[in-house]
């Protein structure tokens, strides 16, 4: 019995000084081995709701994505198709409300925004042209997009744009609620600042800029006030880049999809001034070909709405109540 008991202390002490090790080494074999030990001993966070919507059947195309109004607890989705309602709306609780087939021909990202005078919803839509009608490119004045995959807008009215999803631009732009440039990043490769199929973008409350660079399985982060390159992570993305990122609404952990796996990822959030090493706390493996593709989280209770193109349809995940007590759900 002893000698199990000292090999057992011998073990942990052994990954103790592995990961201090790596830590201050920064050996990229020794941070694969930890990480891989952190997948077995990840915590639950959050649960499928099963009876979300009330009725499915409004699904009828490809759910590409989704976005929640906070304040009115809605919950709005775009799906693809011929002859379908391009957006539907559903209350936070799963009961249908409405859909619409106009000014929409292709959905790929939404952002919903809401104040007590007026209600929002910016779609972008890589089947028809934004900027100059009837032409595409990568010119800014007057703004025009190819493909651009998604948006944030912030309670200011500064807009964020990742505009490449396969089109001529691989870039992310900053805009003010007039629709000026205040900065922008806008050039293909695999250096800092530079990107291959950006596809989602986020903004923390410390002032940060994260950005989904799914081509080169990373995920970048910039200052959102002067657009300087802050850092980035791939070492949580060795097999597939994401495809969306989202805050939870306590800013402790950032939602992470990843398209072809059919996985969500719980990363911890990084203290302010520190980038750091991504750092998988908690992960949900969904169906194979469920394909998550861009998702969104309600401001109010920490539900995670996934648009799973795949599926054809949009999921809600619910946080457990003994990791965010101050959600009532």
């Amino acid at each position: 019995m002893a000698r199990i008991w000292l090999c057992a202390g011998g073990a942990g002490f052994f990954l103790a000084l592995l990961v201090l090790h790596s830590h201050f080494s920064g050996s990229p074999v020794l941070r694969e081995f930890v990480f891989q030990i952190s997948w077995r001993t990840e915590e639950i966070l959050y649960r499928l709701d099963v009876n979300w919507p009330k009725h499915s059947e409004y699904f009828t195309g490809a759910t590409f994505c989704t976005a929640v109004d906070t304040l009115n607890g809605l919950v709005y989705i775009a799906q693809r198709g011929d002859n379908i309602p391009k957006v539907l709306v559903f209350t936070e609780d799963g009961y249908f409300l409405r859909a619409w087939n106009s000014t929409v021909d292709t959905p790929h990202g939404m952002f919903a925004t809401s104040s007590l005078d007026e209600q929002a919803i910016w779609i972008t839509d890589v089947g028809s042209v934004l900027g100059t009608p009837g032409k595409k490119g990568t010119g800014l004045n007057p703004l025009q997009f190819d493909n651009p995959a998604e948006l944030y807008i912030e309670s200011t009215g500064d807009i964020y744009i990742v505009d490449g999803d396969g089109g001529l631009n691989n870039r992310l732009i900053k805009l003010s609620q007039d629709f000026m440039m205040l900065w922008l990043h806008g050039e293909n490769g695999t250096g800092p600042a530079k990107f291959n199929i950006p596809h989602s973008v986020t903004v923390d409350s410390s002032g940060r800029v994260w950005v989904a660079d799914r081509g080169n399985k990373r995920i970048q982060v910039f200052d959102k006030d002067t657009g300087v390159w802050l850092g980035a992570w791939n070492n949580c993305f060795t097999e597939e880049g994401p495809s969306s990122v989202r805050f939870t609404p306590d800013g402790k952990y950032l939602v992470v999809a990843q398209l072809n796996l059919s996985r969500l990822l719980f990363v911890a959030a990084p203290p302010v001034g520190s980038i750091g090493y991504c750092s998988v706390i908690s992960s949900i493996q969904l169906a194979d070909q469920v394909l998550p593709h861009l998702l969104d989280v309600s401001g109010k209770t920490g539900a995670i709405y996934v648009a799973e193109i795949g599926a054809k349809q949009v999921q809600k995940y619910v946080p457990l109540k003994s990791y965010f007590p101050s959600f009532h759900l």
